[in-house]
């Protein structure tokens, strides 16, 4: 296979000039008996050898790009990249707005401020490689992008669909967006979050997924029917329903056989669309750990959030998991519009977690603007005997069962 030759290459240079990698490395060992790189792995290089660590295959100047993590799940990973994975980094967006149907003439406006984070520059300055009008929301309030998307009569947003979400809320209603591309999230793969986003812009919602460290793999094309993923600059495998990358454009920086924690459903069979790549189904469906347990039933933040969004009434949500009595138990607060009868919509979520995840919740209605508000990844389960992890404040209960 193509890219398994192109894996050889790649190994061949990494044995000679990679401190980190050349010891994994078995000259003519199987790909598949390679040992997994995991994150935890690269986080503890970069604390014993600061500030990069020893997954450096060229001397430092080779380097033109440093990037980090966001820092969610730990210490951020400082990333870098060269001319060349940089350029392989641009591919793999450009995919990305192709698989979309973005065309010539479109203005591509990316709502996020232009930080450490990589997913933005690369949205940016691959939308200038087409050839595309590309606007930076970087610096701005909520309220200006609002203005600037109607101004400038943006026909792409690029933004998390939290923040999607967010746009709307503060005052964002009739516009020229026609498609809308997220990243951050699963939230543009959970059929009842696209579907509020399509309604409210009148656009079509499209899911994209990636990661500082391992680069943009996947995009969704016209027909929606799951994550491809790019398979010309990365190798995928499942094992134990997590996805395992391997990324061959950033030699630079390598990840070979990356566990990325994300729990997917990968499908060979070809999509409608002509292409052959294997596609994450549903996209991503899930941390592998941030399962939560909930009276012995199994539960995930994405069943939750499908459940919520289905309810337009519904401006934001937490998720607040508390310790009684040696078991754990769901608090799920909620922002409501003023106009809605807020007993009706905590009465239907109550029944709904009910009846579609046969589990006990509390159900609260907390006052408006209380709950986080998410430009980047949003966070929105907190365990309240966490020092880390603040509960959330304020809530009106109504408590359903099953």
């Amino acid at each position: 296979m193509v890219h398994l030759a192109r894996f050889e290459e790649m190994r061949r240079v990494l044995i000679e000039k990679n401190r980190f990698y050349s010891p994994k490395l078995k000259d003519g060992a199987a790909f598949e008996s390679l040992p997994f790189t995991t994150k935890a792995e690269v986080v503890d290089d970069q604390l014993r050898h600061p500030p990069f660590g020893t997954n450096l295959t060229f001397p430092i100047e080779r380097y033109t790009r440093i990037h980090q993590t966001s820092g969610t799940t730990g210490k951020p990973l400082f990333w870098l990249d060269t001319r060349e994975s940089w350029d392989c980094w641009l591919r793999c967006w450009e995919e990305v707005y192709r698989g979309a149907g973005v065309r010539a003439g479109d203005r591509v406006y990316v709502a996020f401020s232009f930080g450490p984070f990589i997913g933005f520059w690369t949205a940016f300055e691959a939308a200038q490689r087409m050839g595309l009008m590309a606007v930076s929301g970087g610096g701005q309030s909520t309220e200006q992008r609002v203005r600037a998307i109607i101004d400038l009569e943006a026909t792409v947003l690029v933004c998390t669909p939290t923040y999607a979400l967010r746009l709307v809320e503060a005052g964002l209603s009739k516009s020229s967006i026609r498609i809308t591309i997220h990243a951050g999230e699963p939230g543009a793969s959970i059929p009842a979050t696209r579907q509020r986003i399509q309604n409210t812009f009148g656009a079509r919602t499209f899911d994209h997924v990636g990661m500082t460290e391992m680069g943009a793999y996947g995009f969704e094309c016209e027909a929606q029917a799951g994550i491809h993923i790019y398979e010309e600059e990365f190798i995928a495998e499942v094992v134990n329903d997590e996805l395992i990358l391997t990324n061959l454009g950033r030699v630079g920086m390598p990840l070979i056989r990356y566990r990325t924690g994300d729990r997917v459903d990968l499908s060979r069979e070809p999509c409608v669309c002509g292409r052959k790549s294997a596609r994450l189904v549903g996209g991503i469906l899930g941390r592998i750990d941030d399962m939560i347990t909930i009276r012995g039933v199994n539960v995930f933040p994405s069943a939750i959030e499908n459940i919520v969004r289905r309810d337009p009434r519904i401006v934001e949500f937490g998720i607040e998991v508390t310790r009684q009595r040696e078991m754990d138990e769901l608090m799920l607060k909620v922002e409501i519009e003023p106009s809605a009868d807020a007993a009706i919509v905590l009465d239907r979520l109550g029944r709904e977690i009910s009846s579609d995840l046969h589990i006990r919740a509390s159900v609260a209605h907390v006052p408006a603007g209380s709950l986080p508000r998410f430009e980047l990844k949003s966070r929105r389960v907190y365990w309240s005997d966490s020092p880390k992890s603040p509960p959330f404040e304020g809530g009106v209960d109504a408590t359903s069962r099953k």
